[in-house]
Order: C-alpha cells, then structure tokens, then sequence
C-alpha cells in the first residue's frame, strides 16, 4: 500500500463535510427567504440590498474573511458581547469555518431561489388562495414544491462551494489540525510542507466529490 493511502488523515474531509453541509443548511434558510423576497417584493433599495447579497461571489475571499472579523472578531461589539456574556468566539473554531462558508455560499442559493420563484405560475397560487388557504399555506403546498428543484440545484452548488471555500475560513477559523483544517486547508498545508503526495490525494478526493454534486446539480436543473 502507498504510504501515502496509509497515511491518510481522514479528519480534514470528515470536518470539510461538517462545515460545508451546515453552512449549506444556513445559505439555504437565508438563501429561500431572500430569494422570494426579491422574486415577488420590490421596494426602495431593493436592487442594492440584492447587490449586496451577491457580493460574495465577486470580492476576493480575504475581503469575506476580513469582513467578518471586523463584524464578529473579538475586538468587535458583538465578538465582545459573545466573549462576556457566553465566553464564546468563532475565531479560530470551526463555527467560523461555518460562518465563512455560509456567506459564500448564500448567493448561488440566493440566485437560484430567486430564478425558481419567479418562474412559479402566479394563477395557481392565486387558485389556492381562493380555496382560502393562508399565505404561509400556499408557499409550503404550492410556491415550494414548484421551485424546489431550482432552489436544490443552488442548493448543491452551495454545497459545493462551500467545501472548497479556503481564504475566508483561513482568515477567521485558521489552520488547526483536527479542530478547523478543512480539504482545502490541507492541501495547502501538504503543499507547503512538500509532501506532494498526501496533496495529491487530498486534491483526487476533493475533486471527486465536487464532480458528483455538480453531476448532481446539474440533472436537478435538467429536470426543469
């Protein structure tokens, strides 16, 4: 066997999976409340809140990490309050790696929701409220299940990307082995120290599981 297979240090793809599936899970929250906001509702400043939303995809991901730091680092109001009050920090924890994660995410769930909200036919939610359902009604029995199959392929993409988000997670939750070192952070770590091998093993991983959820994502889109 490859001293390189029997080496393997199974904790960087084992939290990459942790990290990415619940920052997924908050992106999606967020993501599906936003998106039908901008599908349906139009107000003053709509179009920059929007903007905003969406700025993780373009903003080099040390702006993301820095970002955050100066909303929840420790020398931050909240970061403070956190620490007082719970003696809780996200810096240096994998929460952090989650909550970088999540903010790079949240676009690809945010656009997608938004693109299967407003291809959902109006005259059907229209027909259920006449059966006077309540507006929270039709969204769950009608407005979801027409959309869900947009809001999933986001929803993999999210997934995706948040298991191979590096420099946001590297500036808040850092590189510490078996407590915040995801896939990308390994291979790095590999990289830097020389050991090609381990890299290459770890990219061959990384890569297969990014393959089979945009494999995913796109038969979800394909069903349409």
């Amino acid at each position: 066997m490859p001293d390189s297979l029997r080496d393997f240090d199974g904790s960087p793809l084992i939290l990459s999976l942790q990290v990415a599936s619940v920052a997924t899970l908050l992106a999606l929250v967020v993501g599906i409340a936003l998106g039908w906001l901008f599908a349906r509702r139009r107000f003053p400043g709509s179009t920059v809140l929007e903007a905003a939303c969406m700025l993780p995809l373009v903003l080099p991901p040390t702006v993301i990490g820095y970002g955050i730091l100066v909303l929840a680092g420790r020398r931050s109001a909240l970061g403070n309050w956190l620490r007082e009050h719970f003696d809780y920090t996200i810096i240096f924890s994998w929460h952090g790696a989650v909550v970088a994660s999540a903010v790079v995410a949240l676009p690809l769930v945010l656009k997608s929701s938004s693109a299967a909200f407003a291809g959902v036919d109006r005259t059907l939610e229209a027909a259920a409220c006449t059966l006077r359902q309540s507006p929270w009604s039709v969204f769950m029995r009608v407005t979801l299940p027409l959309a869900w199959r947009g809001i999933l392929a986001g929803t993999l993409l999210a997934f995706a990307r948040a298991m191979g988000e590096f420099g946001a997670s590297l500036m808040v939750a850092g590189s510490i082995p078996h407590q915040t070192q995801t896939l990308s952070m390994a291979i790095y770590d590999a990289v830097q120290a020389g050991q090609d091998d381990a890299a290459l093993l770890l990219v061959l991983v990384t890569s297969v599981i990014s393959i089979a959820v945009l494999v995913a994502s796109s038969r979800f889109l394909s069903l349409r």
